[in-house]
């Protein structure tokens, strides 16, 4: 998703996962800073970001930011957005995502600056955008899909969505990226998912995960 983004001049995405309302937990996939992610959800401000507000309320796409779009009311919400702008997320175009299942989504293409050249992808791309946003969105549920159950050994989301991330070659810390958390607390899944499946290594958690899969 990041490539694809940043080839139609979209300079950074987040996918967020919220499971009928704010109050339910989140899971954040984003090309953002990862001290931003990992500070986004440790203060749960997905529970009151404008953003996320409206994209719970309304099933259509909308700008936002820099005086466009749902705006901060409250304290909280423009701390959220001050610290936000810090990190160079200032404004945004918003995907809502509500599923068939009944969980709700959000893809975001964001901006440090209302660029005309941001605004011109926006414009021309909306429908390809949207099929990203659904496409991520049916990928990132079956990644995320819980409980993980290999060869009678139950994994934790968390565990098998690091697992399978390391499938794909990524390092902890390009899997703590991607998912909004902190390389050490990926290295923590690894080592619970090692641990529980009876392997030293990464790569022989990960031939468990595919052979299981697989059906082998």
């Amino acid at each position: 998703m990041a490539d694809t983004a940043a080839a139609l001049d979209l300079c950074c995405f987040a996918y967020i996962s919220i499971q009928g309302a704010p109050s339910a937990d989140a899971v954040l996939i984003s090309s953002y800073p990862s001290t931003w992610t990992s500070h986004y959800l440790q203060k749960q401000y997905e529970k009151i970001d404008p953003v996320i507000v409206q994209a719970l309320r309304q099933p259509s796409p909308f700008s936002w930011g820099l005086g466009v779009g749902p705006t901060p009311n409250s304290d909280m919400e423009r701390e959220l957005f001050d610290e936000a702008a810090r990190f160079g997320i200032r404004c945004g175009f918003t995907i809502p995502i509500h599923d068939s299942r009944g969980a709700i989504a959000a893809v975001t293409f964001a901006a440090d600056e209302r660029r005309s050249r941001f605004e011109r992808s926006i414009h021309k791309h909306v429908d390809v955008l949207q099929l990203m946003a659904i496409y991520f969105h049916a990928h990132a549920r079956r990644k995320l899909a819980s409980p993980c159950e290999i060869d009678g050994i139950i994994l934790s989301p968390r565990e098998a969505q690091c697992l399978q991330w390391a499938s794909e070659g990524k390092s902890a810390w390009e899997t703590g990226q991607i998912m909004g958390i902190s390389h050490h607390t990926v290295a923590f899944h690894l080592d619970n998912a090692r641990a529980k499946l009876g392997v030293r290594s990464t790569i022989q958690a990960v031939a468990r995960l595919a052979s299981a899969k697989s059906g082998i």
